[in-house]
């Protein structure tokens, strides 16, 4: 797995580009993050190195993360990932290394993690968006319920308790969603910004993390290829 960038979605936007043409884009405060841990396959069983993000009030955090980032030389950090990798990759890391943004300069897609909306308790029409019942003559007021839920059982209808997945009302948001191969539009070192083209889950302010692009659709496979040669 490549390296991972972690940091604070701004906000969206547009950009024209050179030919006039609007783009709606997402910006994203990344960084600097420092290498807080270097997991070893001698000592933990695989490779990976340890980031962490966002200065934190010490009491607002634990002794154990304290002195772990003590020990890493730098201050308590409020969010701590991980990213695995070989021991090639491990030998270009060090303790209290700082990753910014500039990374990803020479980058043309990403990946970006993040957490979205909370829509608390939703019924079946918003969450799944379902037509809901009739609204003729003779129907009560059942217009936004699911339906019959009993023809599926966990045993073709003669078990105990509903299969698993059926879908109902429920909480609805607040999941981790994985937006795919965004375009990298623009990276801003100076203030730590990365511009993406297009829109990253979560609402302002929102925790996020930026890997280059692990799948890529065709037609973007054949962008990068052309970019390369």
């Amino acid at each position: 797995m490549s390296f991972s960038v972690l940091g604070r979605k701004v906000g969206m936007t547009r950009l024209y580009t050179d030919k006039g043409v609007s783009l709606p884009v997402t910006v994203l405060r990344c960084g600097p993050c420092v290498v807080t841990q270097l997991r070893t396959e001698e000592k933990d069983g695989y490779n990976a190195v340890q980031i962490g993000y966002e200065d934190i009030d010490p009491r607002n955090s634990t002794r154990p993360l304290i002195k772990h980032d003590f020990i890493a030389g730098t201050t308590p950090k409020r969010f701590h990932r991980e990213f695995r990798c070989d021991a090639k990759t491990l030998a270009n890391y060090q303790l209290g290394q700082e990753i910014k943004v500039d990374a990803l300069a020479s980058t043309m897609f990403v990946d970006i993690i993040g957490t979205s909306k909370g829509k608390g308790f939703a019924g079946v029409m918003k969450r799944y968006h379902f037509k809901g019942m009739f609204a003729s003559h003779g129907t009560e007021r059942k217009h936004r319920s699911p339906g019959s839920i009993g023809s599926l059982c966990s045993n073709r209808g003669f078990g105990g308790g509903l299969k698993k997945g059926k879908r109902m009302a429920g909480h609805m948001g607040a999941d981790r969603v994985t937006t795919r191969s965004l375009d990298v539009v623009r990276v801003d070192a100076g203030q730590n910004l990365l511009i993406v083209k297009g829109t990253v889950a979560g609402g302002k302010n929102g925790f996020v993390e930026i890997r280059p692009a692990s799948r890529l659709y065709k037609s973007k496979a054949g962008r990068l290829k052309a970019a390369s040669k």
